[in-house]
């Protein structure tokens, strides 16, 4: 399984949350383990490991694919331990999909502006055939949003662990390897140099509402016509989950839309119970995902890679 090294960089095009990159492949003569670096966990905001397990997913659907474009016969077997969620082996034919490498490097996403509009169903039909996505009108949910970013900010601890991620200038030693980038997250100059002063200050301006005025940036991201998606998913299986997520998000890639995840939505517990309530979902612990989607105004900077 060595000639899997060659794709390691295609396999590092998979999403995860804050861009930690969290995955990694141990190798073996007929099969290669993938496990995860718990030094790029998310233990504070993400403490069921929800979306590790969800990026973990996505990196193997990418893994799959990208070894199929290869030409090379490759499968999964889930075997959940601590720090693993499974082996990609040799298997008799190709894994069969409809996406290429191509696809991998295309998909990105936007946390800029968004063209209003609404996806048509002939979308939403497409991405059903992959997961369950619910699809809400952004400014229904603008409230939950607000709510979860003040939550968000107003956590000493969860604004630590986001600031560990944050790279707000080019100086930043790991600029150019992960975490999210003043231009990933679509930041101009002024605005980057305003939140790193926001933040390195945090432990005085909290008390004096900064966590407000930080909630309170974020208040356009869905006050325009656009849509939410949300997908609900059975919470033991978000592996696989994950698998079907990166599908829909190369489906969308594929048709010119692309997403901008706002996972602090049901990371809060009070706003995922209220999401819940007003989908009619019964389990909140099933709400896995939560983006806005659309057409963006302009291209999104790539976010940065360990593995180029």
């Amino acid at each position: 399984m060595k000639e899997l090294r060659d794709l390691e960089p295609d396999f590092w095009r998979a999403p995860s949350a804050h861009n930690t990159q969290p995955w990694v492949l141990n190798y073996g003569q007929d099969e290669v383990e993938v496990s995860w670096d718990p030094a790029r966990a998310l233990p504070i905001s993400d403490p069921t490991g929800r979306d590790l397990r969800l990026g973990l997913g996505a990196f193997v659907e990418t893994c799959l694919i990208v070894c199929r474009d290869a030409g090379l016969s490759v499968g999964f077997r889930h075997d959940s331990e601590p720090a693993r969620v499974g082996f990609l082996h040799r298997v008799a034919g190709p894994y069969e999909t409809d996406f290429t490498t191509a696809d991998v490097r295309a998909r990105g996403a936007n946390r800029g502006g968004y063209e209003p509009g609404r996806l048509p169903v002939e979308v939403m039909d497409r991405l059903a055939e992959h997961a369950n996505l619910v699809r809400v009108p952004c400014r229904d949910l603008a409230d939950l949003l607000f709510a979860a970013d003040l939550h968000q900010f107003g956590d000493p601890d969860v604004t630590r662990e986001l600031r560990e991620w944050l790279r707000l200038t080019p100086r930043h030693p790991r600029y150019l390897l992960d975490g999210l980038t003043d231009k990933a997250l679509s930041l101009g100059t002024g605005e980057a140099l305003g939140l790193r002063a926001s933040l390195a200050l945090y432990p005085a301006l909290r008390r004096l509402g900064l966590p407000r005025v930080l909630a309170g940036a974020g208040r356009g991201l869905l006050d325009y016509d656009g849509d939410v998606l949300v997908l609900v998913g059975d919470p033991g299986e978000q592996v696989e989950q994950g698998r079907a997520l990166m599908r829909t998000w190369l489906t969308l890639s594929g048709l010119g839309y692309t997403t901008h995840p706002l996972s602090q939505v049901i990371d809060c517990a009070e706003t995922r119970r209220v999401l819940a309530d007003r989908l009619d979902v019964e389990d909140p612990d099933s709400l896995l995902h939560f983006a806005r989607v659309g057409k963006p105004k302009a291209p999104a900077v790539r976010s940065a890679r360990v593995r180029t």
